[in-house]
């Protein structure tokens, strides 16, 4: 797991490889009938499971915000097994990291015998099932992953969804200057996520607080709500701690109930919108007693009294748009050094499986 961690600045390099320029996003990245097909979208379906449904979260965001089209995220077990109201030139996007996942694959296959516009598949496995019977199939070039919980597959897909988001909304507007600062912003990903990697001693001395710990709650907003679900996911599945993702604004409908001075509270704050939103949502859960662990690139905002002492880790400023691929790969250090320090099987967690081929 860590050398795949390790490995996501050569990962992300290789999923955009041929499919940007500086400028903007190369046509036929989904292939040559894509193009025709996007013009059509007016609805999009995305569904998956696990760490895959996280990164279909994220997408709902960006296809929002960027193309202006709605979209409906779904677990794909529970797609197959309800009636579903079909939307008109609505496009079928499923994720997968080995292609093969049984759940999301007969949701695919499900939904080529309905009537949506078109199919697409991401996915990390070449050969694999999903990207044969998929009519538009990306390839997330992540190279070979091993470890049971995903890490740079899942960085890839939201790379391919995010490369997605920036073609439909080419179809949506005249205005292609955000296109081409996004391009510009894609091609420096590899070296951003290079130095987040470089604070992974400053994450094991977090770590090192996590050991005794039986719980914990981690917090976003926004397009980050999804990346709170993800670290959750991670830590639970190799450290066997159980935790939970929040958006934060929720903390007052429920989870505040849990915060006492045992409880470790993971946040994501980049410096967008929500920024004093989330600053606020933090003080609230330190006037319980709840111990803090901040990721941010306003480091400063967290030196006063109140946060006196919060861990804080200081993240690299970057578009909001693109802060749930670099926010996730502290998370996934974090769970990775908890699970070394606990003595569990990092790699093959008990009960788990890399591809889960059966219901």
């Amino acid at each position: 797991m860590k050398k795949e961690i390790m490995e996501q600045p050569e990962a992300i390099a290789s999923c955009l490889e041929g499919r940007i320029t500086p400028q903007h996003i190369l046509p036929g990245v989904f292939g040559p009938q894509a193009e025709p097909i996007f013009k059509q979208v007016e609805h999009v379906y995305l569904t998956a499971c696990g760490t895959s449904y996280h990164a279909a979260m994220v997408a709902r965001y960006w296809i929002e915000e960027l193309a202006d089209i709605p979209c409906t995220v779904e677990v794909a077990s529970e797609f197959r097994y309800r009636k579903i109201a079909e939307s008109k030139n609505s496009l079928f996007v499923t994720l997968s990291q080995s292609g093969e996942t049984a759940d999301t694959l007969a949701a695919l296959r499900l939904a080529k015998t309905m009537g949506f516009l078109s199919t697409i598949a991401l996915c990390n496995v070449a050969e694999s099932a999903m990207l044969r019977e998929a009519d538009l199939p990306f390839l997330t070039r992540a190279g070979i992953e091993i470890g049971v919980a995903s890490t740079k597959a899942f960085i890839t897909q939201l790379i391919g969804l995010f490369l997605l988001a920036l073609l439909l909304r080419r179809n949506k507007t005249t205005d292609h200057v955000l296109e081409s600062e996004m391009a510009a912003e894609l091609q420096q990903l590899p070296a951003l996520v290079q130095t987040i990697l470089q604070q992974d001693m400053n994450i094991l001395q977090w770590a090192k607080t996590f050991t005794d710990k039986q719980h914990a709650v981690f917090l976003g907003r926004g397009n980050l709500y999804p990346i709170a679900l993800e670290g959750a996911l991670k830590m639970k599945e190799i450290s066997y701690i159980h935790t939970h993702g929040y958006p934060a604004g929720e903390l007052k409908h429920g989870p505040l109930a849990l915060i006492d001075s045992h409880l470790p509270v993971i946040a994501t704050v980049p410096n967008d919108a929500l920024f004093e939103k989330n600053v606020s949502n933090l003080q609230e859960v330190r006037a319980r007693g709840g111990k803090l662990y901040i990721l941010t690139d306003r480091p400063e905002a967290f030196t006063y009294e109140a946060f006196t002492d919060a861990h804080v880790v200081t993240m690299p400023a970057m578009h909001s748009l693109l802060t749930p691929i670099l926010y996730t790969i502290p998370l996934q250090l974090l769970s990775y050094h908890v699970a070394v320090l606990k003595g569990t099987d990092v790699d093959q967690p008990r009960n788990l499986a890399k591809s889960v081929t059966v219901e």
